[in-house]
């Protein structure tokens, strides 16, 4: 099995991904409109990561293009309580899975350190 295509790895990458899309979106909603030029040099992000993260914002309809740059759509305010509440609840997921794994290094069932 590839390295890239482990698992965790795979949750990592997504996580990053989410974490960039919401990030970008944030200043989106704070400055826009704004272009992908602008939304790169401010944030520190290449163009093309950038130009990525604006296509999914738009596919799922959080943005909108505009002649003077990308701007916030109507279904944010739907959109963010929505990612709060998945979040927590995989907030609370993962610390049950942590308690698990704790369990189970207490009892050094298959803990190797």
């Amino acid at each position: 099995m590839n390295s890239d295509d482990h698992p965790l790895k795979v949750l990592e990458t997504e996580i990053e991904l989410m974490e960039r899309h919401t990030r970008i979106l944030k200043h989106i909603i704070e400055n826009s409109p704004i272009g992908i030029t602008k939304i790169s040099e401010n944030m520190s992000i290449p163009p093309h990561k950038v130009r990525y993260s604006l296509r999914v914002l738009e596919k799922e309809k959080l943005i909108t293009a505009t002649a003077h740059g990308a701007v916030a759509s109507e279904r944010v305010e739907k959109f963010l309580p929505e990612l709060k509440d998945f979040l927590s609840r995989l907030s609370t997921t993962i610390k049950k899975i942590e308690k698990d794994i704790d369990q189970l290094c207490a009892g050094d069932v298959a803990c190797k350190k």
